[in-house]
């Protein structure tokens, strides 16, 4: 059931959510370390055209509860599905970034398309990001084992750092913002560690192949052609072929971090696609 901006989930996990507006539901499904205020800007833009837009915490992330169990894409993807069951919705079309959009291909493989109009996925995990025998080319494991060592050694440090990358503030010409930078800190500090250490296997290794298979209605892939988190060749160019009834659009400079750095582009095109 859903209470003051928060659902309880059958293994008593409290989600919270924001909820805003009237109109088609728009639903985020945020990236790692971050929660759902990384979506502001599409919130506001959306809203202020018409639509319903939501946005939760991913369970250790945010507000919500943080569970000493329960952070794999599986969950992620249940505690997705109670949200929409206890708000009924219907018609829905759900966005998720990066580790959101694993979230959403999950979701859809799990619970199927019956709420669902159509979908989006943003510098997207899928449909997987490490390294296998089928994924020659994906990022090799040391890279996430690397990554997990600087959430155990200074997850605080590892989060100032890690907004170069993720934002292209390490490209000649661009234009870094310290207020970006600090609340992407502050959203990740918001988490809990465990979740966090966790969440790297969930984004790094959920094959997510057979989900994007299913995902049977009007999909838009949007990708950064300079993400350095997630890169584009093993993820969204592999990800239209499996999605039946998926479109990808390539961003041209744009890094992982596209919803803020580009976000009039973004709102532009999820106006689109959503009015299509």
């Amino acid at each position: 059931m859903a209470t003051d901006n928060f659902i309880t989930t059958k293994d008593n996990t409290r989600i919270f959510y924001k909820d805003w507006g009237q109109g088609q539901p728009v639903v985020f499904s945020h990236g790692w370390p971050l929660n759902g205020d990384a979506f502001e800007d599409q919130m506001l833009f959306l809203v202020q055209h018409g639509f319903r837009v939501i946005a939760h915490d991913r369970r250790g992330h945010g507000r919500s509860s943080q569970p000493g169990f329960g952070n794999d894409m599986d969950h992620y993807a249940d505690d997705l599905a109670a949200l929409t069951a206890a708000l009924d919705l219907k018609d829905a079309v759900h966005i998720g970034h990066s580790t959101g959009g694993g979230e959403v291909a999950r979701y859809i493989g799990r619970h199927g398309t019956k709420r669902v109009a159509k979908a989006v996925l943003i510098g997207a995990v899928t449909p997987i990001m490490v390294k296998t025998d089928w994924n020659p080319n994906g990022v090799p494991l040391s890279v996430f084992d690397g990554i997990r060592a600087g959430v155990q050694a200074d997850r605080a440090q590892l989060f100032k750092d890690f907004t170069s990358a993720f934002y292209g503030y390490n490209r000649p010409g661009s234009k870094p913002s310290q207020g970006v930078r600090d609340t992407f800190w502050m959203q990740g500090m918001m988490g809990s560690i465990l979740a966090e250490y966790e969440c790297v296997k969930a984004f790094s290794e959920t094959d997510l192949r057979e989900d994007l298979k299913k995902m049977t209605i009007p999909t838009l892939i949007i990708h950064g052609d300079d993400d350095q988190i997630v890169p584009l060749e093993t993820t969204a160019k592999q990800a239209v072929k499996l999605a039946p009834q998926a479109r990808l659009e390539v961003i041209p400079g744009a890094p992982h971090g596209l919803c803020t750095t580009h976000k009039d582009l973004i709102n532009s095109m999820l106006l689109s696609f959503l009015k299509g």
